[in-house]
C-alpha cells in the first residue's frame, strides 16, 4: 500500500489575501492542488516550485511567510533547505 504525504505551499497578494496550495504525493506521483481557484496538476519533480509558480503567475502571490532567507518546509526536509 501506498503512503499518502501532503504539504503545502502558501503565499500572500499585494492586498493580504492568503493562496494555498497542496502537494500531495502517493508514492513517487505528486499532484499539486490550488485551494483558490481549484487549478490541479500532477507533478512528479519539483512540485513546490510549480505550486509557487501558480501563486505567483495567476494570483501574483509572491510574498513568503516564512521570510526572505528561509525556504519553504518540506516533509523530510529542514526548513530552509531547497530542494
Amino acid at each position: 500500500m501506498s503512503e499518502i504525504d501532503t504539504s503545502k505551499v502558501n503565499r500572500w497578494d499585494q492586498h493580504g489575501r492568503q493562496h494555498v496550495v497542496h502537494v500531495q504525493r502517493t508514492g513517487v506521483q505528486r499532484t499539486i492542488r490550488c485551494d483558490t481557484c481549484g487549478w490541479r496538476r500532477g507533478a512528479q519533480f519539483l512540485p513546490w516550485l510549480k505550486a509557487e509558480e501558480h501563486l505567483a503567475q495567476a494570483h501574483q502571490a509572491t510574498v513568503n511567510p516564512a521570510g526572505a532567507h528561509e525556504g519553504t518546509v518540506h516533509p523530510g526536509r529542514g526548513a530552509g533547505r531547497r530542494a
